[in-house]
């Protein structure tokens, strides 16, 4: 998807259909992604919808879920 960067807000990016984590919760832990083609993962906070999103490529969105399911980021729980 052309003209993703990071930094623009998540509200503005065509077409994004936004996913909670099933780890997230009502209160204070809110993530939401939009896997947004083939190559590009957009991260949001849900409670700021229209805060700025965070694009990371798809092998780069593995490792970090990898690495946070194992304990590697100070007990961050995916």
């Amino acid at each position: 998807m052309q003209g993703l960067h990071n930094g623009m807000t998540a509200s503005s990016i065509p077409g994004a259909r936004w996913k909670k984590s099933s780890r997230s919760d009502d209160a204070i832990n809110c993530v939401e992604v939009f896997v947004a083609d083939e190559n590009y993962v957009a991260v949001r906070d849900s409670k700021a919808p229209d805060g700025p999103a965070l694009i990371v490529g798809h092998t780069a969105m593995a490792a970090f879920s990898e690495g946070a399911g194992r304990g590697f980021l100070g007990g961050l729980t995916v």
